[in-house]
């Protein structure tokens, strides 16, 4: 039995003292009123109504159900409203992540453009790896995020792919800092640094790999992920690493030596390295906000981190660690 629907059928009933009136106050017919009448006081054991051929008159045990069923009703509706609000965007909590490499100035910017877009959820903001956010997504903690391709989006909903290209950060005084692009074969000296594997472990095998092919296979592979760790090991240790341009501090994209820091970034020859992102939620749960949020994200890393897009006209296609356009 639908109640909410037949506390409707009888708190009309009751308002209008009339089974007609009634049926044309719900816009029903009025036989199915008069039974959906009869089968709620089947249900509920006791007799809400007298009826004669000129009157309908509540009983006393129909009055003293009448508030408890207004009641009822009003809780629906305000629940139902709740729902509605949710869904639109209007109210509400949105967890939402970005990937750690994001740069200051594009995470303003997310922050700004996302109220101005949906002004009613709080937007609850984490600094994410992709792996990390793929296990809050599976356990349903997180709501929407921007991640690093390739991955494994099976069960995920994407934004449109975004390509950040990459340089390469090196010292200061090294032969190949003096380029105006820096092949990757140049690097073989250099030991590389990297974000750990765990974070994003199909990304760190698809650099590899792509270094390994243009000529780039590093004697060691270091870790590290702050922007401070990875400039020292750059400058003491014999290494390099890759960053998009929008995230480097103005000293070390400087290339003036008087004014420089001891580490300059390089792009490099043919651009064979980038950074993938997409906007990504859990299939079927995105709602207003999310989309304010994939559309903020994705603005933000166009205008403020010269992302361009990235997908080709062919289908993505997925395998079991990683994604590859075939």
């Amino acid at each position: 039995m639908d109640l909410v629907r037949h506390l409707e059928c009888f708190v009309a009933v009751a308002e209008q003292s009339h089974f007609g009136r009634a049926a044309e106050h719900l816009g029903m017919a009025q036989p199915p009123l008069s039974q959906r009448i009869q089968r709620l006081e089947r249900e509920l054991g006791v007799r809400l109504f007298e009826r004669t051929s000129r009157q309908v008159t509540i009983t006393e045990a129909g009055t003293l159900l009448l508030a408890g069923a207004r009641e009822l009703l009003a809780g629906h509706e305000e629940f139902m409203a709740t729902a509605r609000r949710i869904r639109d965007g209007e109210t509400g909590l949105l967890r939402a992540a970005l990937s750690p490499d994001i740069a200051d100035e594009t995470v303003a910017a997310v922050l700004a453009d996302f109220p101005r877009r949906q002004a009613g959820p709080e937007l609850e903001l984490h600094e994410l790896s992709t792996a990390q956010q793929l296990a809050r997504f599976a356990s349903h903690d997180l709501d929407v995020g921007v991640i690093h391709h390739p991955c494994d989006v099976t069960g995920l909903e994407l934004g449109p792919v975004l390509r950040r290209e990459l340089g390469v950060l090196l010292p200061r005084g090294a032969a190949a800092a003096a380029l105006d692009e820096v092949p990757l074969a140049s690097l073989t000296e250099y030991d590389l640094i990297l974000f750990p594997r765990s974070h994003a472990p199909a990304l760190y095998d698809d650099l590899l790999t792509t270094c390994a092919r243009n000529g780039y296979t590093p004697a060691a592979v270091r870790h590290g992920q702050g922007a401070g760790f990875v400039r020292g090991l750059i400058l003491s240790a014999g290494a390099v690493a890759f960053g998009p341009y929008d995230a480097q501090p103005a000293d070390v994209r400087d290339r003036d030596t008087e004014n420089g820091s001891g580490v300059i970034w390089r792009p490099l020859a043919g651009a064979p390295l980038a950074w993938r992102h997409s906007v990504a939620w859990p299939k079927g749960r995105g709602d207003a906000a999310v989309s304010a949020f994939a559309a903020a994200a994705t603005h933000a890393l166009r205008t403020t981190a010269g992302a361009r897009a990235d997908a080709p006209q062919r289908p993505l296609h997925l395998r079991p660690a990683s994604e590859y356009w075939l």
